[in-house]
């Protein structure tokens, strides 16, 4: 059987115990190591679990999952996922060549940032639709997610944005040439996205439109949520370009307009605190 389990958000103990029952007697261990990370190492989880784990990356998952499903029909084999296992749509896919293969599969859910996210005091039923925020290049900066914001705004939906992880990518150059060398690790902070979000407003403005946010709209930056030392700050756009948070993951949320009193007191809780960009 394949099983697909969720490690949830902060480190080798957010595991569930069902998982871990299921880590321990399984033939092979896969770790997905490119959609989102833990805040410990791979050392860190094959100690707790007392496994060895096989690091998965997006090459293998996307290009070569007929090894990840090799003998899965007559063995029992676990792919491990940061949050819940449905988190990327790369998973569902997993699953669809399994089941073309005869392999029977089971899913085992974990906290996702997709709810984690409550933890603001933002209410979970009043978000929209997620969008993902990608580091822009000199040649490529894509605005569409915008539209997904503005029609959440217009509906009074606060809007997730997933910041972006850049991991085991080529320069287009070393692309060119076919050489397996590749770039460090990025991950995309909130002050980033702030920025190239107000890029987006003055685009917007320049073009004759009315942007849906502005500087002043109230956004939550979170990071390492789940973690012990998560941190989340209430702010305006513009002050999220100075918020510091620390190291990786950030998301960032763009609220809604029309917020509930609950919410608004609870974000008083998480007052932002500007200080140097980390």
């Amino acid at each position: 059987m394949l099983y697909l389990i969720g490690l949830g958000l902060g480190d080798a103990k957010d595991i569930t115990v069902k998982g871990l029952e299921v880590v321990r007697r399984c033939s092979r261990v896969y770790l997905e190591a490119y959609t989102s990370v833990l805040t410990v190492g791979k050392e860190a989880l094959e100690e707790f679990y007392g496994r060895k784990l096989i690091l998965a990356d997006r090459e293998e998952v996307e290009q070569e999952a007929d090894n990840i499903l090799k003998d899965a029909d007559v063995s029992d084999v676990a792919f491990l996922v940061v949050g819940d296992p449905f988190g990327a749509t790369t998973h569902s896919d997993l699953i669809l060549r399994a089941t073309s293969l005869g392999i029977p599969y089971r899913v085992i859910h974990n906290a996702s940032i997709l709810n984690a996210v409550g933890c603001c005091g933002l209410q979970l039923y009043k978000f929209g639709e997620t969008v993902s925020i990608v580091f822009w290049t000199d040649t490529w900066r894509p605005e569409s997610f915008f539209d997904k914001v503005k029609k959440n705004r217009q509906n009074g939906m606060h809007t997730l944005c997933l910041l972006d992880i850049k991991v085991k990518e080529q320069s287009l150059e070393n692309l060119i040439r076919g050489r397996k060398i590749y770039e460090p690790p990025r991950y995309m902070t909130v002050n980033q996205a702030a920025e190239q979000l107000l890029e987006v407003i003055r685009n917007q403005r320049a073009r004759g439109e009315e942007p849906a946010v502005t500087e002043e709209t109230l956004c939550v930056g979170l990071a390492r949520v789940g973690a012990e030392d998560q941190q989340i700050a209430a702010g305006t756009l513009q002050q999220m370009c100075s918020v510091a948070l620390g190291g990786p993951l950030h998301s960032l949320i763009i609220t809604g307009g029309s917020l509930h009193p609950l919410e608004l007191e609870m974000l008083s809780l998480f007052p932002v605190a500007e200080g140097p960009r980390t």
